[in-house]
């Protein structure tokens, strides 16, 4: 499939009003053809009039159709083969095997929301029925399910140029939801993103849905997105990226006349907590472990391990001296993009001014090459610094020495909002780990035991959120099935004739889904 440079607005192809784009191979730092011009307002107005227009006739859509055209998505990007990837390695730099996986998981995720439609859970359906006999007063029928929020803006992420992206998690939960998208897509791989654009539109087109479901814009800046989140049509934002960036975006829909909600990802450093059985039994693998999870990727995974805390002493000396040994011997990767790798750079020298450098990896010989670095400092240094507190977008993790277990537990404490957090023990540290996990569950959308936080399921239970600034809403995940409840609110019918109804709160249940009637679970 040839790549025109286009902008995606319904069914139509356009080509861009504003300032130049351009991918950079970030192996070689030389820019990729085409040259994508990016959107204005013009093209903002027309991509969320078209949605605003498809909401209720999409929205109403039976939940066969709308999960047919989830899995249409889903074989649409399979269908488009190598072309897809080998564009993907080329504006990010990432393996042939880890987009492959990216690939695979974006389409399953497509599939699994496909698959919770069907079912109908997500409705949420109650239903009390009308009792004209109770005394003291009569109850009147009442009815409730969930229905679509309205059009939402996509952001599409640095990082996962697939799985978070175009035909992402947010993208795919909303479309679940019955919300059309307008996708703003990142900048830093747009060949890639027109790719899986036009595998959307064709699947729009082939299922029979209305033409403003989706639209694809390119922005060189910021202006696109703003414009997209203060746009009266929007009604819900889903954003992955810097705190800065998700911050900007909160700030632009709270000030809108009609405040909207902003489900952003944003910041963590994902604390790992070694406790002290555990670290004396398996110190060494536990280091093996810890590097390995650090480098995956280039620590650009928003729950790379970022920090980790042990009791000082000669257990912890000699996890300490194990981690160093494999982060020598570690390779430079290539970083995904010129800015992140300015930023990791950055972020490396404030942690080398405050903490002490215990070792880094090998240096790399092209440009925006990541040298992973091990730091290590005092549990008082941490809490008395705001700079070791911040996250490190790549391979870099930071050691606390805290002096027993009451001060790594006000460390705990005094941690920011995180999206996961991770207790290495064994059976004689349950005890020790009892008062910590009741501080963890407060800061943490995940907790962990025995694992490391890099790789995120996507399934039923997964919670991919946390408190600020982990996410703008700590009520919500951005992965697995419950991630559909960002796009819902629910409608209360008082009253209202069988006919008028949504099928799904008819007495006869003509969709089959769960329900609660009159306090009951009825299948």
């Amino acid at each position: 499939m040839p790549l025109n440079g286009q902008i995606l607005i319904g069914q139509q192809a356009v080509i861009g009003s504003c300032g130049e784009i351009n991918a950079i191979d970030p192996t070689t730092g030389k820019p990729l053809e085409p040259v994508y011009r990016g959107g204005g307002q013009a093209e903002v107005d027309r991509a969320c009039v078209l949605a605003e227009a498809a909401f209720d006739s999409y929205r109403e859509t039976s939940l066969k159709q709308r999960a047919a055209f989830l899995d249409n998505i889903a074989n649409e990007i399979e269908a488009l083969g190598d072309v897809l990837i080998e564009r993907a390695m080329a504006e990010t730099g990432l393996p042939r095997a880890r987009l492959e996986g990216e690939r695979g998981r974006t389409c399953g995720q497509l599939r699994l929301f496909a698959s919770l439609v069907r079912a109908g859970d997500w409705l949420g359906v109650r239903l009390d029925p009308a009792l004209p006999e109770r005394q003291p007063m009569p109850r009147v029928d009442l009815r409730q399910c969930q229905i679509a929020l309205g059009p939402v803006a996509v952001f599409g992420a640095s990082n996962f140029p697939l799985a978070f992206s175009v035909a992402g998690g947010d993208t795919a939960s909303a479309l679940a939801a019955g919300c059309p998208v307008v996708v703003k897509a990142h900048s830093a791989h747009p060949g890639t993103s027109e790719l899986v654009g036009r595998a959307l539109q064709k699947a729009v087109s082939e299922s029979g849905m209305p033409e403003g479901v989706f639209s694809l814009l390119f922005g060189s800046g910021n202006e696109v997105g703003q414009a997209l989140v203060a746009d009266p049509r929007i009604q819900a934002v889903g954003f992955t990226g810097s705190r800065a960036g998700g911050l900007a975006i909160l700030a632009t829909a709270q000030e809108r006349p009609q405040p909207i909600p902003v489900y952003a990802e944003m910041s963590s450093i994902n604390p790992v907590f070694l406790l002290p059985q555990a670290l004396e039994a398996r110190g060494h693998e536990l280091a093996e472990g810890f590097i390995a999870s650090l480098n995956m990727g280039a620590g650009q995974f928003c729950t790379s391990p970022g920090l980790v805390l042990g009791v000082k002493g000669k257990t912890l000396d000699a996890f300490l001296a194990v981690a160093a040994e494999v982060l020598t011997k570690s390779a430079a990767q290539t970083m995904l993009t010129p800015s992140i790798y300015g930023a990791y750079i950055e972020g490396v020298e404030q942690l080398a001014s405050h903490a002490r450098e215990v070792a880094r990896g090998q240096e790399g010989e092209g440009p925006h090459q990541c040298q992973a670095g091990l730091f290590v400092a005092t549990a008082t240094d941490f809490l008395d610094s705001e700079a070791l507190q911040s996250e490190v977008f790549g391979s870099a993790s930071l050691v606390i020495e805290c002096e027993d277990l009451v001060q790594m537990r006000m460390v705990a404490e005094a941690l920011e909002g995180q999206l996961t957090a991770t207790l290495q023990l064994d059976e004689g540290d349950v005890e020790a780990a009892r008062p910590l996990l009741s501080v963890l569950e407060r800061k943490a959308g995940r907790v962990l035991a025995n694992g490391w936080p890099t790789g995120v399921e996507v399934c039923h239970a997964m919670v991919h959120g946390g408190p600020f600034p982990a996410t703008s809403d700590t009520r919500s995940t951005s992965v697995g099935s419950a991630a559909i409840q960002r796009f819902l609110r629910p409608v209360c019918y008082q009253n209202l004739p069988m006919s008028l109804l949504p099928e799904a709160l008819k007495d006869d249940n003509p969709l089959g889904v769960p329900r609660l009637v009159d306090g009951q679970r009825k299948a």
